[in-house]
């Protein structure tokens, strides 16, 4: 299996892995395999194909490249025993019980001043059911969130010490401003543009040239991330599917984020004040399922465009 080649590779350092976490929705299955991927109908799950796209292909890849990993995705994860045996297992009482983990094995070992290495591979793909309601995206994404914030919080010690390299003088201080105070940065920006153009302290021109810069750089990414996965995966067969891949890139920035923005701040805000945490319900409708005898959608390695 391609997520355990990093550890054949170098048994001594590798400590753990993670691959690839991709949207199920709209694609066919057949025998609990997916036989043939395609785009969602539902706009939600559209939009969070180009989520996890970007998270994985260029937030997981980049800091890996760094050897700055700090997050595995639990639903696809390899860790070596001896480490996970020694630090104790998973946190049961943690929210982001995958993060946590993580960041306990990077303290353990620079702590022991032990050479280690956490390795992201781009190959092996998990597939998961998305959600398409905004109740249950909403739920998950103030768990989420308040996971961020419970597991910075806990390890914020590490942060700007010398002692934990890269990843408390590096990688911490950027998931603070970037990942976890985004949304808090982003709603107030807006908020404070949508204040200054009704009493006219803002230039209409320049407000719109702004949000045109600001959100213009958010599509370049979401389509940079389309981009590697056309010309290095491929899983996507059809037009049609980089059509509303295409129009999910530009969608989600009119109301989609700026949702989800409302939706991490209440997460967040919820961990501050230490408010009881319910898990919640994630309501499943389930994969068009192929027949046994012919599948119903293009095979997956077939290409329809040529």
């Amino acid at each position: 299996m391609a997520v355990a080649a990093p550890f054949a590779e170098d048994p001594v350092h590798v400590i753990a892995t993670g691959g690839v976490v991709r949207a199920a929705n709209g694609c066919t299955v057949r025998d609990g395999r997916v036989v043939a991927v395609g785009m969602p109908k539902s706009g939600y799950a559209r939009i969070q194909v180009i989520e996890y796209l970007r998270a994985f292909l260029l937030g997981r890849a980049g800091w890996s490249r760094l050897r700055c990993l700090i997050l595995i995705s639990g639903a696809f994860g390899m860790f070596r025993r001896d480490i996970l045996v020694q630090i104790g297992g998973l946190d049961v009482g943690a929210i982001g019980e995958d993060f946590e983990l993580v960041m306990r094995m990077h303290r353990l070992m620079r702590d022991a001043g032990r050479p280690y290495r956490i390795e992201f591979v781009a190959e092996p793909i998990a597939w998961t059911e998305v959600p398409t309601s905004p109740k249950v995206l909403r739920s998950q994404r103030r768990r989420w969130h308040r996971g961020l914030w419970e597991v910075l919080w806990k390890y914020r010690g590490m942060m700007f010490r010398p002692r934990y390299g890269r990843i408390g003088m590096v990688v911490m201080p950027w998931f603070w401003m970037f990942e976890l105070l985004a949304p808090v940065i982003e709603l107030f920006g807006l908020l404070v543009m949508a204040v200054g153009l009704l009493v006219g302290v803002v230039d209409v021109g320049y407000g719109a040239l702004f949000l045109a810069v600001a959100y213009g750089y958010a599509l370049l990414v979401n389509l940079a991330s389309l981009t590697i996965e056309e010309l290095t995966f491929h899983k996507y067969p059809r037009w049609r599917d980089l059509g509303h891949a295409f129009v999910a890139s530009i969608a989600e920035n009119f109301g989609y984020r700026q949702l989800t923005a409302l939706w991490r701040v209440e997460g967040l805000w919820n961990g501050i004040r230490g408010g009881k945490h319910v898990w919640g319900t994630m309501t499943r409708s389930g994969f068009e399922v192929a027949s046994r005898d012919a599948q119903a959608a293009t095979p997956l390695h077939e290409d329809v465009r040529s």
